[in-house]
């Protein structure tokens, strides 16, 4: 008789922004959710002019609970919160039923030749092979290509896999421009206390 539900939210809106009930969990896995009552969300471009259902963008929120801006901080209040919209730094999209689907941190996009990668689909993509316990997906700085993707993956323990056909897999599910370039193995990703993944500390460098 227990009921689970999938949560996503921020600090800045007291916790909890959207929820997944449960008899939603398998027609959309990939989405948190739908607003909580009193919460609106949108999806603006980088000048702020809201965006179509499908269409990846930034991820802002309104309503009576989210913060009035930060302690002491007024250039980052200014900066966060402007027209009464949260504006969240998470590149996300919602579909026509109000569903949200998060693509990743804005500030970790990856724009390859002018490409827009989103981290989490290859991600998604990458944990998907049987040999992948988990991966994470930054940009490697390129010559010619401004960056491309790099992976850093953990294998299942006790599984075998190479960069070539951590590749070829991925190059099965992805645009040749989403596909990594480099893949590097780990025995562990770097997390902070929340367990949150510290890309930061994933550097690379791509100058073939």
């Amino acid at each position: 008789g227990v009921r689970l539900h999938n949560f996503f939210g921020l600090t800045e809106t007291t916790s909890v922004t959207t929820v997944l009930e449960d008899e939603q969990a398998l027609a959309r896995p990939d989405s948190v959710g739908r607003a909580v009552p009193g919460l609106q969300l949108g999806i603006v471009d980088d000048d702020g002019a809201m965006l179509p259902p499908g269409q990846v963008g930034e991820l802002v929120v309104k309503g009576p609970s989210v913060v009035k801006g930060y302690y002491n901080r007024p250039e980052a209040t200014q900066e966060a919160i402007r027209d009464g919209w949260l504006h969240t730094g998470d590149n996300a999209y919602l579909d026509d039923e109000g569903y949200l689907f998060l693509q990743g941190r804005k500030k970790e996009m990856i724009i390859v030749a002018g490409e827009n990668v989103y981290p989490v689909e290859v991600e998604n993509v990458l944990t998907r092979h049987p040999a992948v316990a988990e991966a994470a997906v930054i940009g490697a700085p390129h010559a010619v290509l401004g960056e491309v993707v790099k992976a850093v993956v953990v294998l299942v323990e006790g599984a075998k896999a190479d960069e070539l056909s951590i590749k070829r897999h991925c190059a099965q599910h992805l645009a040749s421009f989403k596909t990594p370039q480099i893949v590097e193995f780990a025995d562990a990703l770097p997390r902070n206390p929340s367990g949150k993944v510290v890309k930061r500390r994933l550097t690379g460098d791509a100058s073939h």
